[in-house]
């Protein structure tokens, strides 16, 4: 467990995040609950902003916020100084419905609608990240019928192949995302985006997975795509003023991550900041402003998830299982590629783990399981059990399935706590079924 001040085990042996008794939450709150800790997603983002200033300069930190999507998460975004990425019509709907400045936008996605497109346009966001030839055409149109011209990047594919599970790699050679340096597909996208009207082709940009915790395979991609601007800069003449690296960086799920403070994440800001500068000054290449997107690594260790033990099964000499009032319609990331998580007994922290158990979700599916192996105090029925750094990629892949309610996000501060996301209901869920009038 990475525990700090705002995560920890109380004098009455429970456990606390933000102040906040966890089983006095799930009894408030009912569960599953998302939990988030607000004052680790600001001082993580100070130190981001912080260090991007203190090691580079120009520069912003861009919100990956398809990590975690609310309209709430965005007004802390804007009051922590970040802008934000979004990757889709309804996230961007979601920033701009919280008052986000659009300018402190940027759109990524492979395959943007044409829906999509027009309301970035219309809604004069900052930056839209092209990934395809004729995205690049199609915006253009979009801007030249509206007498606009929108600022763009190309996503590049350096090759950068970091050491992380294949279905979050993003920059290998068969990647369904980006332009490829290898078969000259960035050098024709230039070419394109520099003839195309209505654009204004500003840099590059580049992501090379997820859950990255080797620095030097970002301070790679810093390299690569340096050369590529001189490249560029000799061959055509041309010379960007911005450059988006991505994010990707790794935190802590269970032991055999790596444990950080929250001024420990800093090293992948400085990382990448000081690579660029040196590259910039022996290339002899325009400083360009630096966008880095980090989205995992500010809510992920800042959130988790409470569940009310069920049923306990125990299969002698085979396997122990315990069951849970959620499942994969609220996490499915075990389920659809092997995320290990911490997983503890809230309300009896100070018991020594004797067993250990599989934590099964509640769904019609032999695939539902939360975490595997979890070394726990006998459980019983009424326990509290808490997931540790369930912050990320768990509200915002939640669904239905099985027709249950996507449970509601709470912040808390201080022993205080409220709705990020209310709870669903029932009627929620059958909200926009139709009375057929085929049936």
């Amino acid at each position: 467990m990475n525990t700090r001040e705002t995560l920890k085990i109380g004098a009455n042996g429970h456990l606390m995040i933000g102040g906040a008794d966890c089983t006095e939450l799930a009894a408030k709150y009912g569960t599953p609950l998302y939990v988030y800790d607000k004052k680790y997603i600001e001082d993580i983002s100070a130190i981001y902003v912080k260090t991007l200033k203190e090691v580079y300069g120009e520069g912003r930190i861009l919100y990956a916020s398809k990590a975690f999507s609310c309209k709430g998460i965005y007004k802390l975004a804007e009051k922590c100084d970040l802008g934000a990425d979004v990757v889709s019509g309804g996230e961007l709907y979601t920033a701009l419905s919280a008052q986000f400045p659009a300018d402190r936008l940027v759109l990524h996605g492979n395959n943007k609608l044409d829906r999509e497109l027009t309301y970035a346009v219309e809604s004069d966001i900052g930056f839209i990240v092209c990934d395809a030839f004729d995205e690049i055409v199609r915006l253009g149109e979009i801007c030249k019928s509206r007498n606009k011209v929108q600022n763009i990047l190309l996503r590049v594919n350096p090759g950068v192949e970091a050491h992380t599970h294949h279905f979050v790699q993003t920059a290998t050679p068969d990647s369904k995302f980006g332009f490829s340096f290898m078969n000259g597909d960035a050098m024709k996208a230039i070419r394109l985006a520099l003839q195309t009207e209505g654009v204004n082709l500003r840099g590059l940009h580049c992501h090379i997975g997820s859950q990255i915790f080797e620095k030097e395979s970002f301070s790679l991609a810093v390299r690569k795509m340096t050369d590529f601007y001189l490249r560029v800069k000799t061959e055509l003449g041309y010379e960007f003023d911005t450059i988006n690296l991505g994010g990707g960086f790794g935190i802590y799920y269970t032991d055999e991550d790596r444990k950080l403070s929250v001024e420990g994440y800093a090293e992948y800001i400085r990382a990448v900041g000081e690579t660029l500068k040196s590259c910039v000054k022996e290339k002899n290449l325009k400083k360009p402003f630096l966008f880095l997107e980090p989205g995992r690594s500010i809510v992920g260790e800042a959130g988790i998830t409470l569940y009310t033990a069920g049923s306990v099964k125990k299969i002698e000499g085979i396997k122990n299982y315990v069951a849970i009032d959620g499942g994969m319609f609220d996490n499915p990331r075990h389920a659809l590629y092997g995320s290990k998580y911490t997983v503890v007994v809230a309300n009896r922290m100070n018991d020594k783990p004797c067993e250990k158990y599989s934590v099964a979700g509640k769904c019609c599916e032999s695939g539902d399981i939360i975490a595997e192996d979890c070394f726990l105090p006998e459980v019983h029925r009424g326990d509290i059990l808490a997931v540790l750094s369930t912050g990320a990629y768990n509200y915002s892949m939640a669904s239905n399935y099985n027709r249950n309610p996507v449970p509601p996000a709470i912040l808390v501060e201080n022993g205080k706590s409220d709705y990020l996301v209310k709870p669903q209901s029932y009627e929620d869920i059958v909200r926009n079924d139709a009375d057929c009038k085929l049936i």
